[in-house]
């Protein structure tokens, strides 16, 4: 199997992903100690609320007891050994970049998950009589790798973005 020549740009953005997610989360733990202040409006449309999520997206799939929670760490961590193995073969940059955010997002989540027995969510996005679910920069990273993989599927793989080996 010949190596991606994208591969060396998605382990950095999921390095870059993971360290910004745990530094974040880092920062609102332990020195904005969130979880001992009520919610804090920063923008009118952006708020800090402390939310420990023990399921996986917006909170589906409650993992309460332990068993549920290393269940939920072993599934995602198999996923982002799947991700990285497609990372590996990645044909294109969006592809090799959009891997890369989610296998990011998905470790900041599962050493949450891991260290805490939750993960930690805390950005609350709202406005116009409208509330968003509780995110973090993992997750916010793991949309956004979704959003490319479909703009990427949707354009049949853009040959101008392909590497041309001929």
């Amino acid at each position: 199997m010949k190596l991606s020549p994208y591969f060396k740009q998605g382990t950095l953005l999921a390095l870059l992903v993971l360290a910004a997610d745990q530094l974040s989360k880092w920062w609102i733990l332990h020195v904005y100690d969130l979880p001992n202040r009520a919610t804090t409006e920063i923008l009118p449309f952006f708020n800090l609320t402390m939310v420990w999520n023990k399921g996986i997206s917006m909170g589906m799939l409650q993992a309460d007891g332990d068993l549920g929670r290393w269940l939920l760490v072993g599934a995602t961590l198999l996923v982002a050994i799947g991700l990285m193995v497609w990372l590996l073969r990645a044909e294109n940059k969006l592809v090799a970049l959009a891997l890369g955010a989610i296998i990011g997002g998905a470790l900041g989540n599962i050493i949450d998950r891991a260290l805490m027995g939750a993960v930690a969510d805390f950005i609350h996005l709202h406005g116009f009589g409208y509330s968003f679910w509780v995110f973090n920069v993992a997750d916010a990273a793991i949309s956004l790798g979704v959003i490319a993989l479909i703009i990427d599927g949707l354009r049949g793989g853009d040959k101008s973005l392909k590497r041309d080996d001929k």
